[in-house]
């Protein structure tokens, strides 16, 4: 598995991102999880008639999937990710393909914690290249420990 970074690795202005498809199983997975069986994820029929023209995926789950970049960025590094916010701009029906890029905004050195807050912004875009998710983060990354 891919080592991630450590705090003191970590530059402003760098940038990583990851793609993913969005597919049916999202859509069950997503109401079984959450208990969220409203007929916009559930319910083509009812859909089909709704502002969106289909079934769309859940706020929370589409939230975990443009998260889950930063979780895999820091692997093995990661303390705590301590923030997260999202402004959802466009709907995310089955079938798109999301790319969610992250740039690191800030770094907040926290020595009593042997490493420092990443703070982190994302743009998040469909296949079309449409901007659905913005987002920001907070991640405490530890330092690299000394021999």
């Amino acid at each position: 598995m891919f080592q991630g970074k450590w705090y003191e690795e970590v530059a402003v202005g760098e940038r990583f991102a990851t793609g993913v498809t969005v597919t049916e199983a999202h859509l069950v997975l997503g109401s079984g999880m959450f208990g969220d069986f409203n007929p916009l994820h559930v319910n083509e029929e009812f859909s089909k008639k709704s502002m969106f023209g289909t079934r769309i995926l859940h706020g929370p789950f589409t939230s975990a999937l443009v998260a889950a970049p930063v979780g895999m960025y820091f692997s093995g590094t990661a303390i705590a990710y301590v923030e997260h916010a999202c402004r959802f701009k466009a709907p995310v029906r089955p079938g798109d393909t999301l790319t969610s890029t992250w740039t690191v905004t800030g770094k907040l050195d926290k020595p009593k914690h042997k490493g420092g807050i990443v703070v982190l912004a994302c743009a998040c875009t469909n296949q079309k290249g449409e901007l659905v998710v913005e987002a920001d983060g907070k991640i405490l990354v530890a330092s690299r420990p000394t021999a």
